[in-house]
Parts: C-alpha cells; sequence; structure tokens
C-alpha cells in the first residue's frame, strides 16, 4: 500500500508541478516550490497522520517529482508523458533509494532520467525519432 501511495505522489506531484508551470505561467521554480512547500509542511506540522515511512518519503517523492514537473511545454508537450515520468521517477526513488544515499542531487538526477526517458518514449511512440542511418 505504501509503494502504491509514493507512485501515486510522483504522479501526481509532476503533473501539479507541469499543470502549474505550464498552464498557469508561474514558471518552474515557482511552480515546483509552492506545492513542495505545502506538502512538506503539511506532513511536518501532522506527522503522524500516517506511517512514519510515508511520513518521511512522500515529500521527498513529492519533490523529486515536482523537478519533473518542472519541463517546458515545449519539450514534453502531452500530459500523458509527464505522468509517464513521474511513474518512472517513483520506480527509480523505489528500487534506489539506499544507492543514493550521501550524495547530493539523487532527485534532480533521478528527475532527469525520468524525463529523459519520457521523451525518448514520446518519440518511439510518435515515430520521430528512430530513423536508420543511410550509409554515405
Amino acid at each position: 500500500m505504501e509503494t502504491i501511495l509514493l507512485t501515486l505522489t510522483g504522479i501526481f506531484g509532476s503533473l501539479l508541478t507541469w499543470f502549474i508551470n505550464n498552464h498557469k505561467a508561474q514558471g518552474a521554480v515557482r511552480a515546483s516550490a509552492l506545492p513542495s512547500l505545502v506538502v512538506g509542511l503539511f506532513f511536518y506540522i501532522f506527522p503522524n497522520v500516517v506511517s512514519e515511512y510515508l511520513t518521511k518519503n512522500v515529500p521527498l517523492v513529492f519533490i523529486g517529482a515536482s523537478f519533473v514537473g518542472m519541463v517546458s511545454i515545449n519539450i514534453i508537450s502531452k500530459w500523458f508523458y509527464v505522468a509517464i515520468s513521474g511513474l518512472i521517477f517513483s520506480i527509480i526513488y523505489l528500487n534506489t533509494g539506499k544507492f543514493f544515499n550521501g550524495f547530493g542531487g539523487a532527485l534532480g538526477t533521478t528527475a532527469c532520467i525520468s524525463v529523459l526517458v519520457a521523451i525518448g518514449l514520446a518519440r518511439i511512440i510518435e515515430h520521430r525519432g528512430i530513423k536508420k542511418k543511410r550509409n554515405l
């Protein structure tokens, strides 16, 4: 159940930030910071609402997913690919969380990897990205 909640948090965090950034014209930093502040403060003020594991990890997943949502609409134009990117972020976070202990920038790096994978998937699905190279 905790895994499902963290995965949904990743998807929701990326979509909310992407929507605020691109459709409410608030800019990437503000679109990431405001919802992340609300989520972080909620779990700081009410730490006993959910388990200790979720209290610690939901804000981290949301903040990292908000980095995913900072992507411009010129790069990822469809919300579906942003949601996939948030899902990929959550999966990477859940499976490599202990690996990145002690390293700075783990959330941003994971978000970058997630966005790059989503861009690749979008190109493959829309048949724009894979072309056979001709011999000269």
